[in-house]
């Protein structure tokens, strides 16, 4: 057997096999490319692109090998700020500073980070905007459900290939998270406690050697450093397939809350319909505030089972009514305004969202929301247009 070759500076250290080396193929950047010019939701990087190169201009403090920009840089592209020549940079989540810190320094370690939280508390677009800001690349993804196989976190082949050749680097086909291993990327896995037991175990030789075997080929992709992942997890899918002990230690947990405030929950709602209506050409979201507010209010009151003022319990629907359902319904919403009203966001064009976010359990949640409209709603000073155009479709 010969002796390996010296890895080139980027490269994954391989093992050798008779008749040499198999080469991981590298990962595709999909920032490298220019985003279609219609894409409907264009990546992070590409979305943001002006804020990127803005912040790695000005960026002059120490990055972990690989990184675009700075634990700062990354922070302050997640949270916003004004950069010292006067660029604004958009905040991409509204919430306490320490939480983003404490994932961003998670990721310049060895250490996976796991955002874990109730639907709609943002894990997704925080993983993906953390991965945008790191690597400059947020497509090494894996989708996490009930049939995800093994091949999506290792690699699989491509048959044709395999039945002809026999096992071939050219028949070898990298997942995502193998890509990032090779390049010093990192790897995004949604909805992590959706796999499987036996296919979430896969990643604990990968997070604690940085190693992905290849028995096949006689070989083993070696993580390059700036290799990491980012997995996200839903508290409410706890009982569903559990993530072995083995597994969650080598995870740096980091607890997304909801808001603390009605403000920071219609700030939020109103930023991101905001830049969702323009991509569909929707009216601008300032004039229909007061029903954000609304809506807002509305679920905060039926998650929390009280009013805003305290002073009534109410019941709690089986939904989680999240941050993300609220943006839903005001952007519904908005487009109703827009092709079959006046353009202004009204009572009307909400209420209609709104008993399909609540009503989820025809039965039970339709009491809730009843007893909600008469006991709360139709009380309410200045409400009497929601109240009335609630009940139109409550009927």
């Amino acid at each position: 057997m010969s002796a390996s070759a010296e890895p080139t500076p980027g490269q994954p250290t391989e093992r050798p096999v008779e008749g040499g080396q198999v080469p991981v193929p590298e990962a595709p950047s999909a920032s490298g490319s220019a985003a279609p010019a219609e894409a409907l939701r264009p990546h992070a990087e590409e979305a943001f692109a002006a804020e990127l190169a803005a912040l790695a201009g000005q960026d002059d403090r120490p990055r972990p090998p690989r990184w675009r920009l700075s634990p700062w840089a990354v922070a302050t592209y997640l949270l916003g700020g004004t950069l010292a020549d006067g660029t604004v940079i958009t905040p991409k989540y509204v919430g306490p500073r320490r939480i983003v810190e404490v994932a961003v320094t998670t990721l310049a370690t060895d250490r996976a980070l796991l955002l874990l939280g109730v639907p709609g508390t943002a894990k997704t677009w925080v993983s993906e905007h953390l991965a945008a800001a790191i690597s400059g690349d947020s497509t090494l993804l894996v989708q996490g459900t009930a049939g995800t196989p093994e091949e999506a976190i290792r690699y699989g082949w491509n048959y044709a290939r395999l039945l002809a050749q026999g096992p071939s680097r050219d028949a070898l086909v990298p997942s995502p998270v193998m890509r990032a291993m090779a390049t010093g990327m990192t790897a995004r896995v949604e909805e992590l406690t959706r796999i499987p037991a036996d296919v979430q175990d896969t990643l604990i030789t990968i997070l604690s050697e940085k190693t992905l075997p290849i028995p096949e080929l006689g070989q083993e992709v070696q993580a390059v450093r700036g290799f990491n992942v980012i997995a996200t997890a839903n508290d409410r899918d706890r009982g569903v397939n559990d993530l072995s002990s083995a597994l969650r230690r080598r995870f740096n947990t980091v607890v997304l809350p909801l808001p603390e405030s009605a403000e920071a929950e219609v700030d939020i709602v109103s930023r991101r319909v905001d830049q969702i209506g323009r991509s569909l050409d929707l009216p601008a979201v300032p004039e229909g505030m007061a029903e954000i507010r609304r809506v807002v209010t509305v679920f905060r009151e039926l998650r929390e089972g009280i009013t805003s003022d305290g002073r009534t319990k109410v019941k709690s629907p089986s939904g989680t009514l999240s941050t993300a359902e609220a943006i839903s319904v005001v952007t519904h919403g908005l487009a109703l305004a827009a092709h079959f009203g006046d353009g202004v966001l009204r009572s009307g064009d909400v209420a209609a969202g709104i008993l399909g976010a609540v009503v989820r359990d025809p039965a039970a949640d339709r009491v809730v929301w009843q007893e909600y409209l008469e006991a709360v709603v139709r009380e309410r000073d200045g409400w009497k247009d929601f109240y009335r155009a609630c009940r139109e479709v409550s009927a």
